[in-house]
């Protein structure tokens, strides 16, 4: 594996790329050698966040994840990876695809799917058309992340969704 290690608002000292290389490093059973890691590691006031985005044959493998400690997010991100690699790797043996990046053994290797999504509630509603400002409106007065609506301009089913810094953005589909 070939790390890429980038730093914003914080130094990338020896030892924090060696905890990144040791802990992500861990993942190197599961890829060959040629595939890229690439690691971001940024401060803003008292969070440590670390981003590890990982490309693979025709998907992308990425986590995120925030602490008050550089280390705690490096430990909490390399899980959260490997969960999804299991996950992947179920997808590509269901579909009978090409590893791409991924050594042979892995992909030949059975693992417990302890994480089987499960769909808990279904929920029914009236689809009311409205302009996508209006469905924001909404979102925000019951107090989601996204909202579900019909486009009065469109006449189609789009989704409406809280972003960082208090942006919206809007999902359509593609005819």
């Amino acid at each position: 594996m070939k790390f890429v290690i980038l730093g914003k608002n914080i130094e990338v000292t020896e030892g924090l790329k060696s905890a990144v290389e040791e802990k992500i490093g861990k993942l190197e059973k599961y890829f060959n050698e040629e595939t890229e890691v690439h690691v971001t590691l940024s401060v803003e006031k008292d969070r440590q966040k670390i981003e590890v985005t990982i490309p693979v044959k025709g998907s992308i493998i990425r986590s995120e994840q925030i602490s008050n400690d550089m280390y705690v997010s490096i430990d909490l991100v390399e899980e959260i990876i490997e969960r999804q690699l299991k996950k992947y790797k179920t997808k590509l043996t269901d579909k009978h695809q090409d590893g791409g990046y991924f050594k042979k053994e892995y992909l030949e290797k059975d693992f417990m799917d302890d994480e089987e999504i499960k769909i808990i509630r279904s929920k029914k509603f009236d689809i009311k058309p409205m302009y996508p400002e209006d469905a924001c409106v909404q979102m925000e007065l019951l107090g989601h992340s996204f909202y579900v609506f019909c486009n009065a301009e469109t006449d189609q089913v789009n989704v409406v969704y809280k972003r960082k810094g208090n942006t919206y953005g809007l999902i359509e589909p593609e005819i």
